[in-house]
């Protein structure tokens, strides 16, 4: 399930098929800021998302960072002509992906979107480089992206692919999995209602869609005014 921040365009994107979950979490561009590209967010995560989508659906079995890198340089194609790929606000997006290959389930993370799974005990892959910067002005933020010893996104450079993080975990003794745009793990991160145990239980048995609704009732309480208000909420279950 995906939901827009109220009264506005959805920037995440999701996709799924036999055995593989796609989740692209796009960042909001800050007010005032010269992309330096006709596009917005939401366009990037769809043309990007399709693209790893696509390459997923072949079953050709390269490794995941390899999709990631050829679609941000298929979709960097699309609009080269268009766009000034070179600026450093180019449209950006996190990637998640699980891929179930023969005994195993193959998971990659780039930037802040969370992937948790069961095995008995629960574990978070989720890439915490944005956490961790010397600044969050804007320049800040302009110099870590997609730099050494900052963070890495998906935008416009296919080398971003390399720096995201992967692994493994066997099929045996997985129970569940959840993928999640950093809007639909709120409650968690951002607001303490629950830990991630309670967040794969609630998926479980209401799924996402109640998840959602709790996320904005916490949102809209503005319990805590870090960071926006809201933020488009995406969330995926997968049990084995």
């Amino acid at each position: 399930m995906s939901e827009a921040t109220p009264g506005r365009p959805n920037e995440d994107f999701v996709a799924a098929g036999p055995g593989w979950v796609v989740l692209l979490d796009g960042a909001t561009a800050p007010q005032g800021v010269d992309s330096g590209c006709r596009h917005d967010p939401a366009w990037l995560v769809r043309r990007l998302g399709g693209r790893i989508a696509a390459l997923l659906a072949l079953e050709d079995g390269k490794p995941l960072p390899d999709l990631v890198a050829e679609a941000i340089k298929v979709t960097g194609e699309a609009h080269t002509g268009t766009c000034d790929l070179q600026n450093p606000d180019s449209p950006s997006a996190t990637v998640s992906l699980l891929r179930r290959r023969g005994a195993a389930v193959e998971w990659f993370v780039l930037a802040d979107s969370p992937i948790v799974v069961d095995v008995g005990e629960i574990m978070v892959f989720r890439d915490d480089r944005v956490d961790h910067l010397p600044s969050y002005t804007l320049e800040g933020v302009r110099k870590s992206r997609n730099s050494p010893g900052g963070f890495w996104v998906a935008s416009t450079k296919p080398e971003a692919a390399y720096e995201g993080l992967t692994g493994e975990v066997p099929v045996d003794g997985l129970r569940r999995a959840a993928v999640l745009s950093d809007g639909a793990s709120r409650l968690v991160e951002r607001f303490g209602h629950m830990d991630w145990d309670e967040l794969l239980q609630l998926l479980d048995d209401e799924g996402p869609r109640e998840l959602v609704k709790r996320t904005r009732a916490a949102e809209a309480a503005g319990t805590k005014p870090r960071g926006k208000q809201y933020d488009d909420a995406t969330a995926v279950l997968v049990r084995f």
